[in-house]
């Protein structure tokens, strides 16, 4: 006859599996709009996990999971003669060749959630990372670089489809030097409203006020990119057209911006396009309002954008002497069918006197019927 288990020992075998139940369920993170727990990688690994740089345990760096050639670096650390900053406190991580570093969030199953987080290049010379949320993945193109810092903010949009989501961020590289990696700091989330339309607007976020997560302390904004790599836009409602050039979103705390909080930098010139499709009755006449304008970045000279609907266009010009302003446009277009597509984008390329690119900002758009317009100014 087998033994039976003393009630002693069952009662202490059942606290200890609670504990580590507790454990396991602590290492999930319900989300919050803002950094990730330890998003900006300022807790580290212990100097016993360290192998110079080279972070050696999986779980070393607290509250992330690491996989492949995954670097600890310190601001202001030297590889031969290029220094690597840090744009937010004191460390980040570099991922070599074929690293990841990803996270386990709990979220909430069909919301929209955007992500964002700070990148640089180094040593390599085709700089990409594949950001996921499975089922769902993107390669962000980190080739061109907006900032004289060398550190942009980038951005990733996902619907949740479970409420435990690994968040994942890749580097599928493979260098020579196993560290010619990009930098990663600051990982964050927000989750995104669905897209609204503004009052007496048949277009969605035509205000922009609905957009990925800004860092309060960074002064770039935040890139959003093409929809070939993000289904889900971080800009509710509005499509990102390119092949690997995006737009930037911008906010009011460190941008001149027309109206509201955010809005639009349209940085790539005619490679890159915001995009919205709106219903509309054929052959009835429509009037398309927005405002162009700088951001009070230095981006100086004769800013375009050129706006298409139906068959209409209209190209827009101010006079920018990067301290920003902005000014008013009209088009009016009749609808030829169901769905008309509302087109933007600059008409040229631009750069700031630190050779980064920069081009007009564009916000408060509005799409109304003529009749309605005309409605609404008497």
């Amino acid at each position: 006859m087998p033994r039976r288990e003393p009630a002693t020992a069952r009662s202490t075998r059942c606290v200890v599996l609670f504990l580590l139940a507790g454990v396991a369920a602590r290492a999930v993170f319900a989300v919050n709009d803002g950094l990730l727990p330890n998003g900006h990688f300022e807790q580290g690994p212990d100097k016993s996990q360290l192998n110079g740089t080279r972070v050696m345990g999986r779980d070393s760096i607290p509250n992330w999971e690491i996989s492949g050639f995954v670097e600890y670096i310190e601001s202001g650390q030297k590889q031969d003669d290029m220094i690597l900053p840090v744009p937010e406190g004191e460390r980040a991580v570099r991922l070599g060749n074929d690293a990841t570093i990803r996270q386990q969030l709990s979220v909430t199953r069909h919301t929209y959630y955007s992500i964002t987080f700070g990148a640089a290049r180094t040593c390599a010379q085709a700089e990409k990372l594949n950001v996921s949320v499975t089922p769902e993945f993107g390669v962000l193109p980190i080739q061109t670089v907006y900032t004289s810092s060398g550190w942009d903010s980038y951005s990733w949009a996902f619907k949740a489809k479970h409420s435990t989501v690994w968040l994942s961020i890749h580097n599928p590289g493979h260098e020579d030097d196993p560290a010619c990696g990009p930098l990663i700091d600051s990982v964050a989330i927000k989750a995104l409203r669905p897209p609204h339309q503004i009052k007496y607007s048949m277009l969605r976020n035509g205000d922009f006020e609905n957009g990925p997560y800004i860092f309060p302390n960074t002064p770039w904004g935040v890139l959003v990119p093409p929809i070939l790599e993000d289904e889900h836009s971080p800009l509710p409602g509005w499509t990102i057209m390119s092949d690997t050039k995006v737009v930037k979103y911008v906010d009011a705390a460190h941008h001149a911006v027309p109206k509201g909080a955010g809005a639009v930098e349209l940085v790539a010139g005619r490679e890159c396009a915001l995009v919205q499709e709106v219903s509309t009755e054929p052959q009835r006449s429509y009037r398309l309002s927005f405002s162009v304008g700088d951001a009070a970045n230095g981006c100086e000279g004769y800013l375009a954008v050129d706006a298409y609907a139906a068959r209409a266009t209209l190209k827009v010009t101010y006079e920018s002497h990067g301290t920003g302003g902005h000014k008013r446009a009209e088009l009016v277009f009749e609808a030829v069918a169901e769905q008309t597509r509302v087109v933007f984008h600059s008409s040229n390329h631009h750069m700031k006197s630190d050779a980064t690119l920069c081009g007009p900002i564009i916000d408060d758009i509005s799409l109304v019927p003529v009749h309605a317009a005309r409605r609404l100014r008497m």
